[in-house]
């Protein structure tokens, strides 16, 4: 009994001790991980958990770069930049931001315009890290904050730049405006590998020079260290890289001659363009009407844009750049000195106007009741003869009217530095069949080529390209790529990077063909169509009227503009350059349907060229000329 119970004791004693040696090395295991955990994290991993403890008590936070300024000439500015306070929310750190805004509004003026914006913000700008709830704070509103702003993590008081367009809508379609980063503008900045220097920039150019020279404009962002309290606000700076301000644009463009230009127009629509034949550098880049490019710096709101996006004058079209219209019958110097280079006519050459051209059975009637009579090709200028060019586009011949106007820009992008340029069309046989798909619509008929001749039918150009072609008369047959921007300044070294004029091609043309069409072009202005809108001028000028149909008249049907719809009447056009002897400015005119270009296009030049010749200023719309028969 005695030894039974000795036996049982020596088991449970085995047992015992083999449970204490089991948790044994289950507790040397557990720490043993521990120890292994520990020496992973503080040795292995020191080097990143160091950097992850820095991230939380250090920001990078960007330093968005002054935007350069865009001048005229002689240096008034265009476009500039103001400093302003903005209280900005940053979303990703606010729980409730509709509660929030509302307790903000008990402090600062926030109005529904207010909220709208942000709303919209929210949609477009989704990877911003911070939106704007108001801009442009008072001195008593930032104290307002200052006090109450323990109250709102998440919120703060940023002195943000903001661009200013100080002179409105005057040259708005060239200058252009900038506009929040949309996911398009930030898949492009990323594409161009440009998404580090954009860290902390919300704008960025949308349209016109602002856009084009973005590169330029927009310089170098520069980035602060600084450490952070646990609420995220800063506390102190511990390192700075200053950022790179972007280069001014001092442009070749007059920005007195633009005003009196756009003041010419009055309340009409239309443009001009104004280029120096030596350069080819723009003087004056109007298209009417215009818009205020201070409307899209915060965000347009929708009432706004309704208004500009629906109006019947599409105020938002760059007429002068992208706007395409038939030149009317300031096409016919052109045909004219194709006919001499070419060989089809002689300066003394005459046809007989009985107003109208017979072709099989169609009648194309002149402007001028009963004719012109005798004409030869100076008359055929001067006085602006339909039937001398009807008669002059049919012995030509499509193909070789297209290949030799080709020569002056017609029908093709100038490649001047701004975007948005429209093509135009330059018909021809070529042209029709690649235009049209059906077989029996491709085919090129005779009939064509004579409306082709007078710049009706098919023709369809840019101001810019009218302009340039006139510049080239001027130069006799040199072509000069138009350009906007003068020089490009570096603001810190005050270095000038020049935008040299540049020729595009030299037209190889006979220096008494040239001559000639210049005289004629000179007695437009003495004799002919434009004589009265020129009359006692201090200067000899080139120039020649136009008058282009919009909705095409019925057989033998006379044109009667007050039976016609406003929006359906003639576009007037004049093109022109002065002096005669030293070309200093060209320039092309269109008024869209307001009629003949002697009444309507030549006043507004003649007002255009005393202020940049005499510099004779007259602050209000051009008077229009009042026309007769001889009108074109």
């Amino acid at each position: 009994m005695l030894l039974a119970e000795f036996k049982d004791h020596q088991r449970e004693l085995y047992f015992f001790q083999l449970r204490i040696g089991i948790a044994g090395i289950f507790v040397l295991a557990a720490f043993s991980l521990l120890l292994l955990r520990l020496v992973y994290l503080q040795i292995l991993q020191y080097d990143y958990y160091r950097t992850k403890a820095e991230d939380n008590r250090i920001s990078i936070v960007p330093i968005m770069p002054n935007r350069g300024l865009i001048l005229d000439r002689s240096g008034t500015a265009l476009a500039r930049n103001y400093s302003a306070y903005t209280l900005e929310i940053f979303p990703g750190k606010v729980a409730d931001l509709e509660k929030t805004i509302d307790e903000l509004a008990a402090i600062v003026d926030i109005r529904a315009s207010d909220r709208t914006r942000f709303k919209r913000l929210m949609i477009e700008a989704k990877g911003a890290d911070s939106l704007p709830i108001r801009t442009r704070l008072t001195d008593e509103e930032v104290a307002k904050f200052a006090v109450n702003r323990y109250r709102f993590p998440g919120v703060d008081i940023q002195a943000r730049l903001f661009r200013q367009y100080p002179l409105n809508e005057l040259a708005s379609h060239l200058v252009g405006y900038i506009g929040r980063i949309n996911d398009r503008d930030a898949e492009h900045i990323e594409d161009a590998g440009l998404a580090a220097n954009y860290k902390g920039t919300d704008h960025i150019g949308k349209t016109g020079l602002e856009q084009s020279y973005e590169s330029e404009l927009h310089g170098i962002t520069g980035y602060e260290q600084v450490e952070v309290d646990s609420g995220g606000r800063g506390v102190r700076t511990l390192s700075r890289t200053s950022p790179t301000s972007g280069n001014n644009l001092v442009l070749t463009l007059d920005i007195r001659l633009q005003d009196v230009a756009e003041q010419a127009f009055g309340e009409n629509r239309g443009a001009l363009v104004a280029i120096e034949p030596a350069t080819g550098g723009i003087l004056a880049f109007v298209s009417k009407p215009g818009f205020d490019p201070n409307l899209f710096v915060e965000g347009i709101d929708l009432a706004s844009w309704d208004l500009l996006n629906t109006s019947p004058d599409r105020p938002m079209v760059n007429r002068a750049l992208a706007g395409t219209y038939p030149p009317g019958s300031t096409f016919k110097p052109y045909m004219a000195l194709a006919a001499l280079e070419l060989g089809k006519r002689t300066p003394q050459q005459t046809i007989y106007d009985p107003g109208f051209f017979q072709f099989g059975n169609h009648r194309f009637r002149d402007d001028k009741v009963g004719g012109h009579g005798t004409v030869d090709m100076y008359k055929s200028i001067v006085a602006s003869c339909d039937t001398y060019y009807y008669m002059l586009g049919n012995d030509l011949g499509i193909d070789n009217i297209a290949r030799f106007i080709g020569q002056f820009g017609f029908g093709a992008k100038t490649g001047i530095d701004v975007e948005g340029e429209a093509t135009g069309v330059l018909p021809s046989q070529e042209w029709k069949r690649k235009r049209f798909r059906k077989p029996e619509q491709q085919k090129w008929y005779a009939g064509e080529t004579i409306s082709i001749g007078i710049g009706q039918g098919y023709n369809a150009y840019t101001p810019l390209q009218m302009a340039q072609a006139m510049a080239t008369i001027a130069n006799n047959g040199v072509i000069y790529r138009p350009h906007l921007v003068n020089y490009i300044e570096n603001i810190r070294s005050g270095e000038r990077t020049l935008v040299e004029p540049k020729v595009e091609r030299a037209i190889a043309l006979k220096a008494e063909n040239i001559e000639f069409i210049k005289r004629a072009l000179a007695g437009v202005n003495t004799e002919g169509t434009g004589a009265r809108a020129f009359a006692k001028a201090e200067y000899t000028s080139a120039g020649k009227t136009g008058t282009a149909q919009v909705v095409a008249l019925k057989q033998n049907e006379k044109y009667d503009e007050k039976r016609v719809a406003e929006r359906h009447r003639d576009h007037a056009l004049f093109i022109a350059f002065a002096p005669l002897e030293s070309p200093k400015i060209a320039l092309a005119v269109v008024v869209e349907n307001a009629g003949f270009g002697a009444r309507a296009a030549a006043p507004i030049a003649r007002q255009v060229l005393d202020y940049y010749l005499l510099g004779k200023r007259i602050d209000k719309p051009a008077a229009e000329v009042p026309a007769d028969d001889d009108d074109d």
